[in-house]
Parts: C-alpha cells; structure tokens; sequence
C-alpha cells in the first residue's frame, strides 16, 4: 500500500471517529479531549525526547555509537508528530510511541523488515 492511500484513508478514518465521538459525547467535550491530549502529547514528548538526547549523549562521551537511541529519538519524533494530529487513533499510536518498551518493539521489528529488504 503507497503512503498517499495509507494517509488518505487514516484520516477519513479519523473523522469518522471524530464524528461518532461528537455524536456520543458532544462537541464541547470532544474537543476539549483532542485539546487535552495534544497538550498531554507535547509534554510527553519533551520528557521522552529529553531522555532519549542525554542516552545518546552519554553514550557518544563514552565513544560508543547510539545507534539504538537514535532509533528511539526518530519514534520519538513520529510519536509527536501524530500526537498533533489530530484524532484519536493518530492519539493512541503517538502515545504507545511515547512507551519506551513499545519502541523497543518497533524497533525491532523496524530493523528486521529493513534487513529482509537490505540487498545481499
């Protein structure tokens, strides 16, 4: 599946969510959540990205390459940039991102698709 497909039908799953919600609990609140976990994200992310630079710093003054913490800085990133999506789905894969375990996971699995797909 291209990344345009994947991007347009995330977000037409997106509204269809924001609709159902809207209509279950009202807009007020609907959007006071969306506003409460983009705040909620943001603060996480700081936290996580904060942690991630001084792992990656002290693994570069100890001359050890932080191949691994940079793996986890740039998931780290992707998970703030879905946090400000907004939406809930978007919401709920950002925050998993924020979940060093869950990243470790991803991780992994990130690395053995890419050695799959690594010429020989």
């Amino acid at each position: 599946m291209s990344l345009p497909v994947i991007f347009v039908a995330v977000s037409v799953i997106e509204l269809l969510v924001l609709a159902a919600v809207e209509d279950r609990i009202g807009l007020g609140p609907t959007l006071a959540i969306i506003l409460f976990t983009g705040i909620l994200g943001a603060s996480l992310v700081r936290s996580q990205g904060f942690g991630v630079f001084s792992r990656v710093r002290g693994q570069m003054n100890q001359g050890i390459f932080p191949g691994r913490e940079l793996a986890h800085g740039a998931l780290v990133l992707v998970g703030g940039a879905l946090l400000l999506t907004p939406g809930f789905i978007t919401d709920a894969l950002g925050f998993a991102l924020m979940v060093p375990a869950f990243r470790e996971v991803v991780r992994v699995r990130g690395m053995r698709f890419l050695q799959r797909r690594a010429p020989q």
